[in-house]
């Protein structure tokens, strides 16, 4: 059985999260939209969740350091991909905020964007097997 991700993106543009959409769709994800903070935690908490986040830090109504400890309790850990024109905000992670990766708004920003969801989608569904006492090869879940 193939196994279908889902990704939230949260940017307050909505040319960017129109162009995010179409990029990830065509990379077999499945694919949410917010624009604002409050959609966001509403849809990382929903029943029918999602597996990662892709955050503009400058969306209406957030506070990035808020929502990043809100969204550290979350379990399973919510991957998340801070898509950001600002490099200062690192200063806002923590040692143990390993599930944040920064990637600066950029012309090739949509490659890094899918390396890194390809890569934490990987990461987060091995550890999430083999918590559960499974390991599965190639990050797949039996």
């Amino acid at each position: 059985m193939e196994e279908f991700f889902t990704i939230l993106i949260a940017d307050r543009n909505s040319h960017v999260r129109m162009f995010l959409l179409r990029e990830l769709m065509a990379e077999g994800y499945r694919v949410k939209m917010a624009a604002t903070a409050e959609n966001v935690l509403k849809m990382a908490y929903a029943r029918d969740g999602i597996d990662l986040l892709i955050l503009d830090p400058d969306l209406p109504g957030i506070d990035l350091a808020a929502m990043l400890t809100t969204l550290a309790d979350r379990i399973p850990v919510l991957p998340v991909v801070l898509h950001t024109h600002r490099r200062h905000d690192e200063a806002l992670l923590r040692n143990d905020d390993r599930w944040v990766t920064i990637i600066e708004k950029a012309g090739d920003s949509v490659e890094r964007i899918k390396e890194a969801v390809g890569r934490l989608l990987r990461s987060s569904t091995v550890g999430i097997a083999e918590a559960a006492g499974h390991r599965c090869p190639e990050g797949k879940m039996s």
